[in-house]
């Protein structure tokens, strides 16, 4: 006879449950998002940007204005000194000129002129001191042109009005000085075709400018230029003449906007005569106008008042 009585037994195992790892994976996947797609913006803003832009972008996160120089002096100058006071401490006594009866040698000028500052005063070359100076000159016209070419370029870039135009605007440092140049694009005009009067992105660039150009204190010469091709309606008024009205146009717009007119050394039409490109003369680029500052100081020195 069966046990019907048996006990039944019943096993239950415990479960064990796995241990929460929290959220950090998450974090770090964020992270890793939020890195690629500042990459991927990075590459479409480099892809974008001109290399005029790129210029102005690296001019703003390193200011002209810093000295160039590794002179211990560390200031813009680099240590030089502009006159003959060298590098006296403030409140020092200026450098008086004295004249002073001259040696056996120069007994033929009758006196030896000690006006000449410097080292080079002291060594008796007057030759040296003047190349010292000239050289100090040419050091800071250099820093001030690097410094106006940077001010330009980033005038030009706040404005939303030239954002398009960008290609249209260069500024370029040269053996001569600063090259500015206003030239057309295809599809992207400066002057309305046959017309001397600017557009207003034009017109807006060449206001923005002109204060910088002014604080030079160096002159200029601006010249109009057209391609090769053009076709005019009127038989008296051809590239010669639009040329030169467009060079006079831009002379006078500056002038608004507080260039003075002692900075103006010559303004000219060269027509088709220099073209931008000189392989292809009838090119839309070669149809512009040309401001070329030089870094040779104006005949009435800056602050001169009758």
């Amino acid at each position: 006879m069966a046990n019907f009585e048996q006990p039944i037994i019943i096993k239950r195992g415990k479960k064990h449950k796995h241990p929460h790892h929290g959220g950090a994976w998450k974090i770090a996947y964020a992270d890793f998002v939020t890195a690629m797609m500042a990459f991927f913006l990075l590459m479409w803003l480099i892809n974008m940007t001109t290399a005029e832009q790129k210029q102005g972008l690296a001019d703003y996160f390193s200011p002209p204005s810093v000295s160039l120089s590794d002179s211990g002096a560390g200031g813009v100058m680099g240590g030089q000194a502009m006159d003959n006071a060298g590098s006296s401490m403030s409140g020092s006594a200026s450098d008086i000129t004295a004249k002073e009866p001259a040696a056996p040698a120069e007994a033929v000028t009758g006196e030896a002129d000690l006006s000449v500052g410097g080292q080079a005063r002291e060594n008796g070359s007057e030759q040296e001191a003047s190349s010292d100076s000239e050289f100090d000159l040419k050091a800071v016209n250099a820093q001030e042109f690097h410094s106006a070419a940077a001010s330009i370029r980033q005038a030009w870039q706040s404005m939303p009005e030239l954002t398009p135009f960008m290609d249209n605007l260069i500024v370029e440092e040269t053996e001569e000085g600063l090259d500015i140049q206003i030239v057309d694009q295809q599809g992207k005009r400066m002057f309305p075709e046959g017309s001397k009067y600017p557009l207003e992105p034009t017109r807006l660039a060449i206001a923005a400018m002109a204060p910088f150009l002014q604080q030079l204190n160096s002159q200029m010469t601006i010249s109009g230029h057209t391609a090769a091709g053009g076709r005019y309606e009127n038989p008296r008024y051809g590239a010669w003449e639009l040329s030169a009205d467009r060079a006079n146009v831009v002379r006078s717009t500056m002038g608004e906007f507080g260039l003075t007119d002692d900075r103006i050394k010559s303004v000219a039409g060269r027509a088709s005569d220099e073209p931008f490109f000189p392989n292809d003369p009838y090119m839309a680029a070669n149809e512009r106008v040309k401001i070329t500052v030089l870094r040779t100081a104006p005949p009435v020195p800056a602050g001169l008042k009758p």
